[in-house]
């Protein structure tokens, strides 16, 4: 039992002196050696305390508990435990002889069954036997430690884990009997049913045999347009590498969707698929970041904004630059706030690139015409790259609500020419919801001939998108025409989903208006509902205490209380002094009703809880 704990305390030891070992690297070498004699020496001698450190640590081999002893009183001979351990840690950076100390006590472990401690071997001088990991918090990129991304974050897996307890039965101190998933934009995984053009011709291009077999098991034109996607791939398979950029015949298919979307010319080299639309995103912000200090680039993107954005930025070492979506004015994009924002950002980087996403994710908004002249204008007077995330242009729902496309309204104004724009699309969301097959593209409008190039490098140290998805978006981008045998089938089951999710998007705004504390936005498109939540003070100061965000406290206690997972604002940005939840509208109707019950009892309890 005691071997026990004076192994723990020596981990502890260790592990607080790895994370001092970071902080203390830019530290001059003559202030750490000063530092590290204070720290060790506990006699008169210093030039004697490295021989009796090595004597130390071969006594420590056989004497455990010794060890233990020699090592703590050689770490905190100073006054102050703290300013032991960083001298410590500074000394183990410059001697060999006390890194073979660290790594011997490191490994001693506690055995359950003897009570005894035993020794691993130690590092020897030619570095072979145990030793520290090379990868740590500490020593690692930590541009990835400073990702978060919400959406997939601890309240999910703590659904994930509910989920489990449920599948195996043991789930009797449960207050619920299922986990509704309203966290994440899966249209599949709530029962959305797949368009059945697609499967079918993508059937037909996984296993062309199935259009040998007689009778026909498809349609004709989903013979065609099979035949027609395989005759542009190399060996005619869709097992085989497609070019970096895609396939030229998908692209050629995305070339034409957006020409007769936008009534102007597009061009195929200038068009990039990839797996999913987030993919493409990732590889733009990349090319633009570049500079250091204050000349390091800005990405300006929206408050509350899609995670991808916020952790790309922290991936990739670009600046955050956030600009406030309007919430009083159904969360338009206001001009006078991305002045605001640039020239308070101008201070510390230089913007350099302006996100948009429209319609809006999470906060479900249809920007108008003339608000997307504007953002039009602002890019381009202020030389930046203009980004428009574009995936939800099939969502939309409101009366007079109409989507138009950036790369339209860009072409129409006196910009035309000379504003670098990048859009995206995708076939995860819309009335498609393939979110697994990853299917997306960029356009690049205006781009210097040499950074296209060097994307397009870029592309091809990635061999290609999967041809899977490339081809599926081909599919859902050149669907079946009037007269043609699918038709009719396609336009049911697209206009069912779209019409199944205008209705929901009305039950949930009409539910949330409807309850107190609750302040919610109509949702014009997208896929999801962003209201805003008032939550009593004893309920702040109780998240407060307990070292969570307001919103992540409200929407954990309602997980725990009814199944229910959706996620904090605070995951998405929002206003200081708000708080926020996002969940989609995608549950099937009948469960959403069921969902909507269950949120409203549980908002009013814990209203009455907290008051």
């Amino acid at each position: 039992m005691y071997f026990g704990v004076y192994t723990s305390a020596v981990r502890t030891s260790i592990g607080n002196i790895c994370r001092e070992q970071q902080k203390l690297l830019s530290k001059a070498a003559s202030r750490s050696c000063v530092c590290v004699q204070s720290a060790i020496c506990a006699s008169s001698s210093r030039r004697s305390s490295h021989s009796r450190s090595c004597s130390n640590i071969k006594a420590a081999q056989s004497k455990p508990l010794y060890s233990f002893i020699v090592f703590r009183s050689a770490l905190l001979n100073s006054q102050h435990q703290c300013e032991s351990l960083r001298s410590a840690s500074s000394f183990i950076n410059h001697n060999s002889q006390l890194l073979k100390m660290q790594a011997t006590v490191g490994d001693m472990v506690h055995h359950e069954t003897s009570g005894t401690l035993a020794t691993k071997a130690p590092l020897h001088a030619n570095g072979v036997g145990n030793h520290a990991k090379t990868l740590s918090g500490v020593n690692m990129n930590q541009h990835v430690k400073n990702v978060q991304y919400a959406v997939r974050g601890p309240i999910v897996q703590k659904a994930t884990n509910y989920e489990q307890l449920l599948k195996k039965g043991d789930s009797k101190h449960l207050p619920f009997t299922e986990v509704i998933k309203a966290n994440i934009g899966d249209c599949q995984a709530m029962l959305q049913k797949p368009i059945t053009f697609l499967r079918q011709v993508l059937a037909v291009c996984t296993y062309p045999e199935l259009a040998t077999v007689q009778p026909a098991l498809f349609p004709k034109d989903v013979m065609q347009r099979a035949r027609e996607i395989l005759d542009g791939c190399p060996g005619g398979s869709v097992g085989s590498y497609s070019e970096s950029t895609g396939h030229l015949h998908c692209r050629q298919v995305v070339k034409k969707f957006i020409e007769e979307r936008d009534a102007f010319q597009s061009d195929t080299d200038h068009i990039m698929l990839s797996n999913g639309a987030s993919e493409m995103i990732k590889l733009t912000l990349l090319t633009c970041t570049f500079g250091e200090g204050k000349n390091l680039t800005g990405v300006m993107i929206p408050v509350p904004q899609y995670p991808l954005y916020s952790a790309t930025i922290s991936e990739i070492g670009a600046e955050r630059v956030d600009y406030f979506l309007d919430e009083a004015n159904l969360w338009s994009l206001s001009i006078d706030e991305l002045k605001r924002s640039y020239g308070k950002a101008c201070e510390r980087c230089v913007p350099r690139v302006l996100c948009v996403i429209n319609p809006g994710n999470p906060t479900g908004q249809v920007l108008k015409r003339e608000n997307i002249d504007a953002i039009i204008e602002f890019a381009a007077t202020h030389n930046l790259v203009l980004l428009a995330d574009e995936v939800y242009q099939d969502n939309v729902y409101a009366e007079g609500a109409q989507f138009c496309s950036f790369k339209k309204a860009l072409r129409e104004s006196q910009y035309s020419e000379t504003l670098e724009l990048v859009s995206f699309h995708s076939m995860s969301k819309g009335f498609m919801g393939e979110c697994g097959i990853r299917g997306g593209y960029g356009e690049f409008v205006n781009f210097d001939p040499e950074v296209l190039s060097e994307i397009k490098k870029l592309k091809s140290a990635q061999l290609c998108s999967a041809v899977s998805g490339q081809v599926a978006l081909s599919i859902v981008l050149n669907p079946p025409k009037p007269g043609e045998e699918s038709y009719d089938l396609f336009m049911k089951e697209k206009n069912s989903v779209l019409g199944t999710l205008k209705r929901k998007s009305v039950k949930v705004h009409t539910l949330f208006e409807s309850m107190p504390g609750i302040v919610v936005n109509p949702i014009m498109g997208a896929m999801y509902c962003f209201p805003k939540i008032e939550l009593p003070q004893k309920a702040i100061e109780q998240a407060q205490k307990i070292g969570v965000a307001p919103d992540a406290f409200y929407v954990e206690q309602l997980l725990d209380h009814t199944g229910i997972c959706v996620v904090a604002g605070s995951g998405f940005g929002q206003l200081p002094g708000t708080f926020h939840f996002r969940t989609t509208i995608l549950p099937p109707e009948e469960k959403i009703d069921v969902m909507l019950a269950k949120f409203k009892d549980f908002h009013l309890s814990f209203l009455q809880k907290y008051q």
